[in-house]
């Protein structure tokens, strides 16, 4: 009988819980999908090894679980310990549970899957075990955990150089290969990318055989390919929804906060980037994320707000951008509004400002933009000080909180985008347009007249005069 498939393995948790592997593959499919929608910030991670007993039933792997970095470390202590010391890491960039359901054969098809490789490898391995869903915190730290553990550095190695690299079985490694997924809107791209990566797992594990080498490895990636449906609307009921839409990726990365004995003030953005006389630089992976972010000259109360973000050696120099918010009571909408008076970037002792007045709204809630940037093509939301300026920020999908922030959440977001978008004006036009088109029909149909004069085949005939 052909083996099982990893996506029955993948349902099942692991090879030993037969409890759940005597299961219909259907209703536990739908159990995943749910597992799936708690938070798209999870991935699956499969595991084997060619030792025995390495890892008990995953018991904990029930609807709705997360496997968090506590019960990784467990699954991975006992293996590291009692397995052996050369460790196989294949990293994808993106790595989904719906990859294993939409391209590894459920269905019967398995001539077809894009797991062949990887599903003979777990049905041949004496110890393995999977887990549906792991934080992608805990999976983001698997790298530098297994190298404390293994007392090795990772090696970077692919095809070629494993062929030139002389594994000891006493000796510990740790070999970290990057596999490659494509999001692209082609049904059969992300498959062939995946049959490939299928091949490359297929084309080690042979290697490793020929050289009789043991080995544990590991499947993961470092964020999910698919972003998965709303828990409310999971809960709601499994069936699929016509028209469903993909909601946009969630955040990855934290918002910054500062904090003094709370959090005070948060400011994120999708993208952070600044142009000092045409010269580039991304700030996102310097900003958001980073422990030791440098906040010094960060101020709040409640009235005045001030974010100080410094960096080292930025354009050559160090550069600190403050955003400087003030709060205050209107009486007349009788409640306080927060305004970010302006953005200062301090650079060589000189100071750029950039008029912020318009990033405003009312103080219990937060502001959000898509788009913030001092360029006339998107906007005045940033107004240099001077012209020309030879500063040019730009943040994409902007949000900042200064005043009432309650942990280290933002509140309701007040939006930049006017009530009547172009979509809305365009409704509105043509919706008139219908109505004129409407009114003039109906006055010319009332506008009708009938004949007063009609032939009566008793009387005399109507004669008409013609007109010469």
């Amino acid at each position: 009988m052909m083996a099982a498939t990893v996506v029955a393995r993948v349902l099942a948790g692991t090879r030993r819980a037969p409890a759940l592997w005597q299961m219909r593959w259907l209703p536990l499919v739908l159990v995943l999908v749910a597992v799936a929608a708690a938070s798209e910030q999870q991935v699956p991670l499969v595991l084997w090894s060619s030792d025995r007993d390495l890892w008990a039933p995953a018991a904990d792997t029930h609807e709705g679980h997360i496997t968090s970095d506590m019960q990784l470390s467990t699954y991975l202590d006992s293996a590291l310990e009692l397995g052996p010391r050369n460790v196989l890491l294949f990293l994808q960039d993106k790595l989904s549970i719906e990859d294993f359901t939409a391209y590894g054969g459920v269905f019967g098809n398995k001539q077809d899957s894009a797991f062949s490789n990887l599903e003979n490898a777990l049905d041949l391995a004496p110890s393995s075990l999977v887990l549906p869903a792991v934080d992608w915190y805990a999976v983001s730290t698997l790298t530098a955990y297994l190298q404390e553990k293994l007392g090795a550095s990772p090696l970077h190695v692919d095809l070629a150089t494993l062929r030139e690299l002389k594994l000891n079985a006493s000796l510990p490694a740790l070999l970290l290969i990057h596999l490659p997924y494509t999001a692209s809107s082609g049904l059969m791209a992300p498959k062939e990318v995946l049959m490939g990566n299928d091949e490359v797992i297929g084309q080690v594990l042979s290697m490793l055989k020929s050289e009789d080498v043991p080995y544990t490895a590991a499947l993961t990636a470092v964020r999910p390919s698919r972003v998965a449906r709303d828990v409310a609307m999971v809960a709601g009921g499994l069936g699929r929804q016509l028209l469903q839409r993909q909601s946009v990726s969630a955040v990855i990365h934290p918002p910054v906060s500062y904090n003094d004995t709370a959090p005070r003030i948060l400011f994120w953005a999708q993208n952070f980037s600044v142009t000092y006389k045409e010269h580039y630089e991304d700030l996102t992976s310097l900003t958001f994320g980073v422990q030791d972010l440098n906040l010094t000259g960060s101020f709040w109360n409640d009235s005045v707000a001030r974010l100080a973000l410094t960096y080292e050696q930025l354009f050559g120099t160090t550069v600190t951008f403050k955003f400087i918010l003030t709060n205050r009571f209107y009486p007349v909408s009788a409640r306080h509004w927060f305004t970010m008076e302006r953005l200062e970037i301090h650079s060589n002792g000189s100071i750029t400002a950039f008029n912020a007045s318009q990033v405003t709204g009312p103080s219990i809630y937060s502001f959000r933009c898509e788009h913030v940037s001092g360029a006339n093509k998107d906007g005045d939301l940033l107004v240099p000080g001077t012209q020309p300026s030879p500063w040019q920020i730009t943040f994409q999908d902007f949000q900042i909180q200064a005043f009432n922030v309650t942990g280290e959440q933002f509140s309701y977001a007040s939006d930049c985008a006017g009530f009547f978008s172009p979509g809305i004006w365009m409704g509105l036009l043509t919706s008139l347009f219908m109505l004129f088109i409407f009114t003039y029909g109906l006055h010319m149909i009332l506008s009708l007249k009938t004949m007063d004069r009609f032939d009566d085949h008793k009387g005399p005939t109507i004669s008409l005069t013609q007109i010469v």
